[in-house]
Formats: C-alpha cells, structure tokens, sequence
C-alpha cells in the first residue's frame, strides 16, 4: 500500500504594529485560500517548500492529500475564525489517517487570541494523531516556541535572506520525515534562544554576524554531525514572547545526535550573542540618501541605481503608501527614476477612469494611518499622464517563489515630470518619474513588478523599490548601486520606535544587557 501524505501551507508573518488588516481573503495574496486539488496545482512546480513536498511524494509513489494552501502577505494579526477556516480542512484530513504530515508554516503567525498560531497548529494535529510524524518548514524571520518543538518531527528553516533556498528546506525537512518512517534515522531536535532583538536590516548572510553562523550550520550539516541546522534571527515586527533569535538543530539519536544537535545550537547562538552589536541597524537622514543616490546615478554607471525605502514594505507588514521618499526623490530632482509599488486603489481607479495617454492629478498615497506609531497618513498631489494600464497579475521569474502567479490588482502607471524644488509644482518637461500603482500591496522581488506594465527597469537611472531586502533577489544583480532610504512606516529598522507589551524584556537593544 502505497503511504498517505497531507501537506498543506499555512503562512502569515504577522506585523502586531500593522495597520493593515488580514481578512481571510488575503490568504492567497488578494485571491483567498486554495482547498485541495486547487492547493495542489497552485504550488506544484514551485520554488517553495510545498512544492518540494509534492515532488518528494511524487517520487515515493504516494497518495497525497492537500487540505489547504493559505499565505498572505504580512500584515497585522487574522481573526480566530479565519483561522479555524485554514485549520478545519487540515484537521480532517488528519483525522481521516495518514502516514505523515508535511507542513509549510512561517513561524511568525499571530491570530487575535494566539501569539503561537504555528504551535497551535501542529500541537491540535498531534492530538488528532499522538505518534504521527510531522515535518515542518519555516520561514527565516520566525518567533520559535518551545510548544511547536515539543509537537514537530523535524523542523527545518531557510538559509537565505531573500529566501531563495526554499525548496532545498522543503525538500531536506521532508528527506528527513521519510528517512525516519523508514526506521533509518531517529530525529532528535535541540533549540535555543536569546534577548536579542535583530533588526531586519542586518538579518541578510551578508550584512552581519549571520553568515558567520550559516557557514557554520552548513559545514555541521555537510560533515553528518548533525542533519539540519537552523538559524532564526526572528521578526522583531510581532510583539509575542517568543520574539527573539533562536536555533534549532536535528540531530540523529540513533548516532549520538541529540548531545551533537545540543552542541551545534549553542555554538551558533554564541556567535550571535557575542556579536549582538552588529544586529543593529543606523540609518543616514533620508535627504542625504537621495543625496548620495543622485550623485552616484549622474556619474558613468553599469546599471541603475537603487533606492531602497525599506520603513514601509509590504514584504513586512507596511501599508506601501507613506510617500515620504518618493517625495524627496521629486524634491531633489531625479531623473529617470522607475518606483514600485504604490499601493492606493482609489488612485487606480481614477487612473483607470482617465484612460491611457490622459492627464490626471491625484492624491497619491498616503491614505493609511498607523497609530502604533503616532503617524497619520498624508497623500501627495502629484500630476502626471497614465501610460499604462494592466490586471496586476505575472508569472514570477526570478529566484524567490519561481513560478508562481502572483497578483498586484488592477495597476496603472503615472508618468510625472520632476518637482520645483522650491515651488513644488510640476514641470512639463516629459516623463521623468515613471511610478506603478496597485491596488494590492506586494514584495517588489521580481523585475515582474515593473516589466508586466511596459517598463523595463534594466534602462533606467534610478529605481525606487519599497523593500527592505528581498528586493536583492531580482533586482540585486541588475544594480550598480544600493543606497537605503529611512522613510516613514511600521517596519522601521529602529526598533525602539514601537511600543512592546508582551515582550519578554530585558531584551538586547531595547534594554542594557
């Protein structure tokens, strides 16, 4: 008889300080969650962990059963019963039997009346099923719990930031389950944690102490002393308790493994303690970025220059519509200048009534409030022409979630000339600043955002992205430059602008420790 697997998706990286709301239509970024057969089609053939998951079943000649496939963009805490909506059809498909579950989660989730969504899930799954292996997957800016270590099999988590290995995690955590129900091996997990509260911006292998680390879990990994290796640097944007680094090592216990895991996961969290200062994050006054952008992209260039406005993006719970850099970049007079996205349906629309090749003044933006900071939305009037309109939706290309069909909403494109710095009005001297509005937010990782809409960011001088790193993943190899930009937002790399109450405090480096 061939093995019965269910694997299923659910993912949320919950912003607590967000002021955009998850309806259970977010679930699918904008289109809801997927059920079944309609889960399996939408990430077969993926760069992700569920579909790493499918081709390993595929292969085992297995029967598989995919209850749901639910991820939306972060953004701040889903309802209980959204949550129950996801939980209902992966808990049947347990109950109705099967020989291992494949789960891909994120590790940061927070629903309204659960700090620990992802705990909650496999902790509800091993009770249906008490000696049911479950292998888990999670996302590089988890919050772990002791609750979903004590209920997982195996848990793995990606090595990159963008996360461009996710069917590699997939595909080992998944190895993994199969090898210990075929009584190989005998998983043993070791984790950790530290006070230390990482700022975003430093998390990347190559900005800080992280690639230190990661060399090291995959040296551990290649050499068989341990069979995953795990580092966390956590997402400091969700105000839980368990918010913080960690680690997580599977160890062999048939081959001494579990004193192997607890030796590797100590190594690893030391070197990020010892070197917890450079988790830190300063950012330069933001008219001295743009500064420093205009006079790199006005000096001979292979490629453009990009302009990184990493308080306010999506990809980490930010409303995509404070206009605070754009409007500096207008105020300096850059030219040649490509930004994505803006997220404002409402000027979509008026866009859209407008038509192609029309003339249209809007207020761009702005249209959000974010009272965990203290700041109020402001909209900028701006004049422009449309020169494009489309429905928003590609095909991912690049190397984070290759495959899969992604959706803006409608989008259009406004064409505005350069700024008077000194009067603020619009100067008619042709399309100098060329910016794609959507109707949803989403993660500018892919050159998709601007080529779906007849733009192609290879030719311009400068581009504006609302990102904070995943933008390195298309858009890394076409720059010549990277300058970031401090605007305004709720995924601010200065922590101490938010207002914890439910972390565990002292913590590094909000308090002295």
């Amino acid at each position: 008889m061939p093995r019965r697997y269910v694997i299923a998706l659910i993912k949320h990286e919950t912003n607590t300080f967000s002021p955009i709301p998850t309806p259970l239509s977010s679930f699918g970024h904008g289109n809801g969650p997927a059920f079944g057969d309609a889960a399996r089609a939408r990430f077969a053939g993926t760069n992700t962990p569920m579909g790493a998951y499918l081709d390993l079943a595929i292969g085992e000649g297995a029967e598989i059963v995919t209850p749901v496939a639910a991820e939306a963009w972060p953004s701040n805490k889903a309802s209980r019963a959204s949550f129950e909506e996801l939980m209902r059809p992966l808990e049947d498909a347990v109950r109705a039997g099967c020989d291992a579950a494949m789960l891909d989660l994120h590790g940061a989730m927070v629903i309204e009346d659960c700090d620990d969504a992802e705990g909650e899930i496999v902790r509800r799954l091993r009770k249906i099923a008490p000696g049911l292996p479950i292998a888990v997957t999670l996302d590089y800016h988890t919050n772990l719990s002791g609750d979903l270590v004590d209920h997982a099999t195996v848990i793995t988590g990606y090595k990159t930031y963008p996360h461009v290995d996710m069917y590699d995690v997939g595909r080992l955590s998944g190895e993994i389950l199969i090898r210990t129900l075929e009584g190989e091996i005998e998983p043993a997990m070791a984790w950790g944690w530290k006070p230390l509260l990482a700022s975003v911006m430093r998390h990347a292998p190559e900005d800080g102490p992280s690639g230190d680390i990661l060399r090291y879990a995959r040296e551990m990994e290649a050499s068989g002393k341990v069979l995953a290796a795990t580092l966390l640097p956590s997402f400091p944007h969700a105000d839980t308790p368990y918010t913080g680094v960690s680690a997580i090592v599977v160890g062999d216990a048939k081959r001494g493994g579990r004193t192997a895991a607890a030796e590797v996961c100590e190594h690893m969290l030391d070197i990020a303690w010892q070197r917890r200062a450079e988790y830190a994050f300063v950012a330069a006054p933001l008219a001295e970025s743009v500064a420093t952008a205009k006079r790199l992209g006005n000096a001979a260039q292979d490629g453009p220059v990009l302009l990184i406005d990493h308080c306010d993006n999506c990809g980490s719970g930010g409303a995509q519509d404070v206009m605070a850099v754009v409007a500096e970049i207008l105020r300096q007079d850059l030219d040649d200048v490509a930004i994505a996205p803006i997220r404002d349906p409402a000027a979509v629309a008026q866009m859209i009534s407008a038509g192609v090749g029309n003339r249209v003044t809007i207020d761009l933006g702005g249209k959000t409030d974010m009272p965990s900071i203290g700041v109020k939305g402001e909209p900028m009037r701006i004049s422009g022409r449309v020169l494009a309109i489309t429905d928003g939706e590609f095909t991912i290309t690049g190397p984070m979630y290759t495959g899969i069909r992604t959706f803006l909403g409608r989008t259009a494109v406004l064409g505005v000339e350069n700024a008077d710095g000194a009067t603020g009005t619009m100067r008619n001297i042709g399309p100098r600043v060329e910016i794609v509005v959507t109707e949803r937010g989403h993660e500018p990782m892919d050159l998709g955002v601007f080529t779906h809409c007849g733009i192609d960011p290879r030719q311009k001088r400068f581009i504006m992205l609302k990102s904070r790193i995943h933008y390195r993943a298309g858009f890394g190899p076409i720059a010549s430059h990277v300058v970031e930009c401090a605007g305004v937002g709720v995924t601010n790399a200065d922590l101490s602008v938010y207002r914890y109450e439910k972390l565990r405090r002292p913590i590094y480096p909000l308090d002295p420790l």
